[in-house]
């Protein structure tokens, strides 16, 4: 069983959202420090799970990658602007072992342009590992496994 309090359940929740609204507020600069120090974040297609490895079209296995990655999307990438709109539901805790919790969460994702037309950029499952780090919760591991390999555009923000 089990053992989260409804405590620790609502602090995962709120990194889970914050997560998604720090994306969708383009404050991109934030977003590595919601992880440890050496926290992964991985965007792996469904199709690719059953591969050994298991391999990822987005990886980042440090804070200091996430930060090289955003620092690229603002000088040097060039992808379409649009704003994001991410939706995180259905967050499950799945296990507890002393204060790390397993957690899988769904999330859809909308782009919507620059002259206002909004679409379904992509959909799938949260599978993150959330522990106590600098007395605070933080992502050790976040895996996006996108349900389809077919992204409509470049994946440039994360998922």
């Amino acid at each position: 069983m089990i053992a989260a309090t409804s405590e620790a359940y609502g602090a995962i929740c709120a990194l889970e959202y914050r997560y998604a609204r720090l994306l969708d507020d383009d404050r991109l600069e934030e977003w590595p420090n919601l992880f440890v120090e050496r926290g992964v974040y991985k965007v792996i297609p469904r199709e690719n799970l059953s591969r050994d490895p298991p391999l990822a079209i987005f990886f980042c296995d440090s804070r200091a990658m996430m930060q090289d990655r955003v620092r690229s999307l603002r000088e040097a990438n060039v992808y379409n602007l649009h704003y994001s709109r991410h939706v995180v539901s259905n967050i499950e805790v799945l296990s507890d072992r002393n204060g790390t919790f397993e957690v899988a969460a769904c999330y859809t994702v909308y782009q919507t342009d620059l002259e206002g037309q909004t679409r379904l950029f992509g959909v799938g499952q949260y599978r993150d590992v959330i522990a106590l780090a600098d007395d605070e919760l933080r992502f050790r591991e976040k895996i996006a496994v996108c349900d389809t390999f077919n992204i409509p555009n470049l994946l440039a923000i994360p998922l």
